[in-house]
């Protein structure tokens, strides 16, 4: 008897080890590691929302990856619509913005030079790069704490990542020195057997999408109020009859656009297409309100501000002398009729509103149309886009 008994115990006590062994921190990140290194492509949607100041950025987010270092990037921000696309492939990384018909090519590291909260292969690295990463088991899941590593942002120090049951990703949280979160993931889908055609992640690819995308009204490019009552046969016909809906994207030969911020077409040996192309964009001529920094270096005023007109718009020119000098630049951006694509030197940078250019001198970004520059030959790269990251237009205006 007492040796049935004995043996009973040891069986109940091995289940134990075994059911708490499963569960264990080794277990869990073995099993999330597996999924992630065994998958060839994956496709990923979710919500992302950057506070900046005081000021939420959200973006619905759209990732696909294969294999051999191909990612595409979708960030469309959820109050107009503005959509940027990083891309990265054998030819380079690019940042893609449909809306002006332009790609920002580098030589880059992305996405292996800092974390990265919706891409699975940077979270796993920074899990298992951790050695005083901290490991917690929630009612739903599990919980991961790891250093995070943002190079040009030293404020966040630290990302939490949650894990269900089956020990998926299903939300990252990076928070600054404070403790107060300013970066969330919320992963809605993650689709580790995706499959992609060849050509998915090529560059010509993209822009050609875009392009057909012009002929459906529902394209998440245009805002809703520049899609009304006009008709690829108006196009076509080139109607000299003015529309008055200051909202709606005109085609016209010889009337006025009386909307400067829409697109105009003048040109009457214009084809089918590049007429869609141009009810895509909102083109900006004039600069109507001066955006300042909201933070300046101490001992550093603005000095001077001149306005100087462009053949298709406006230069603003903003001096800040002082200890810490510095020059803002803002200016009106136009539609590409020809997909341009610039070579840049530098990194990129997600900031709240946008994909932004950085390099040891200057920070560089396109925002609600008007394209931003921030140089000095004094300032570190961490200064710049601290200057870069106060001067964010905000959601409400946008």
């Amino acid at each position: 008897m007492k040796k049935k008994l004995l043996f009973l115990i040891m069986i109940i006590g091995v289940f134990a080890i075994s059911g708490c062994g499963k569960n264990s921190e080794s277990d869990v990140i073995k099993d999330l590691t597996k999924k992630i290194n065994d998958s060839k492509a994956y496709y990923v949607d979710g919500t992302l929302e950057i506070v900046n100041n005081e000021d939420v950025y959200t973006y619905n987010v759209n990732v696909s990856y294969k294999e051999k270092d191909n990612y595409k990037v979708s960030l469309v921000n959820t109050v107009n619509n503005h959509e940027q696309i990083i891309l990265r492939n054998s030819d380079g990384v690019y940042v893609v913005t449909p809306r002006i018909n332009k790609s920002f090519k580098f030589q880059s590291d992305w996405p292996y030079n800092n974390s990265q909260v919706y891409l699975l292969g940077p979270l796993l690295d920074d899990i298992a790069n951790d050695a005083n990463r901290t490991f917690e088991k929630v009612n739903d899941g599990s919980k991961i704490i790891v250093a995070a590593n943002y190079p040009n942002n030293s404020k966040l120090v630290k990302q939490e990542i949650l894990l269900d049951k089956s020990n998926n990703i299903k939300k990252v949280t990076v928070f600054d020195n404070n403790g107060t979160a300013q970066i969330t993931m919320k992963f809605n889908k993650i689709d580790l057997n995706s499959k992609f055609n060849d050509n998915y992640f090529d560059l010509k690819q993209i822009i050609d999408i875009k392009e057909d995308n012009t002929d459906n009204t529902t394209n998440r490019e245009n805002n809703s109020d520049e899609n009304k009552n006009t008709t690829d046969k108006k196009v076509e016909d080139n109607s000299t009859t003015e529309n008055n809906n200051t909202n709606v994207n005109e085609n016209k030969n010889t009337n006025e656009n009386n909307n400067t911020n829409v697109n105009e077409n003048k040109n009457t040996n214009e084809n089918k297409n590049e007429n869609k192309k141009s009810s895509e964009t909102k083109q900006t001529s004039s600069i109507e309100d001066v955006i300042y920094p909201m933070y300046i270096p101490a001992n550093t005023y603005l000095s001077n501000k001149e306005k100087v007109s462009k053949d298709d718009g406006e230069r603003l020119i903003l001096t800040f002398d002082g200890d810490n000098p510095f020059m803002l630049i803002e200016e009106t951006v136009t539609y590409e009729k020809e997909h341009l694509i610039v070579p840049t030197y530098g990194e990129l940078e997600v900031m709240a509103s946008t994909v932004a250019i950085v390099n040891d001198n200057s920070v560089n970004w396109i925002d609600n149309n008007i394209e931003y520059y921030v140089v000095s030959d004094k300032l570190s790269k961490s200064e710049l886009l601290d200057i870069a990251r106060s001067i964010s237009v905000l959601p409400v205006s946008k």
